[in-house]
């Protein structure tokens, strides 16, 4: 029986609002340890900036990464899962969208976790590099 996105997800993501700014947010994955913020507008998911964002949409273009909005340069289209979809469902949009991060939400678009495709490897008992990579604590 496939297991729920809930019991495998990173509860309580970290999540910046629309103008808070690229440095806030490297700032925050640095001092978290994780690759991506969850982007929102009054309280609801409305975006996602990962590190390679910051880099490619920001650094790339020579943004002032203290001036320059999430807003700016998050990715808007999301694909979202529900706690109570299945690790298959996620799994299955993660190939399609070819994506290693999906944000989990409430019904009102309220995020409440993350699933990585390293969350996924863990909980399906993978063996190899992934899984190991997954649990290790990060490389600051």
């Amino acid at each position: 029986m496939p297991r729920r996105v809930s019991d495998v997800m990173t509860p309580a993501p970290q999540v910046l609002p629309l103008d808070a700014t690229l440095y806030e947010a490297a700032r925050l994955m640095r001092d978290e340890g994780i690759g991506d913020v969850l982007v929102t507008y009054a309280g609801q998911l409305c975006g996602m900036v990962t590190d390679r964002d910051i880099v490619v949409r920001a650094v790339a273009e020579s943004r002032d990464t203290s001036l320059t909005p999430l807003g700016d340069v998050c990715t808007a289209e999301l694909c979202t899962l529900h706690p109570e979809d299945d690790t298959e469902t996620a799994e299955r949009l993660m190939i399609e969208r070819s994506v290693r991060r999906l944000p989990v939400v409430d019904g009102g678009r309220r995020p409440v976790g993350i699933v990585s495709i390293g969350d996924l490897a863990v909980a399906d008992g993978q063996r190899g590099a992934l899984p190991e990579i997954s649990k290790a604590p990060p490389n600051n």
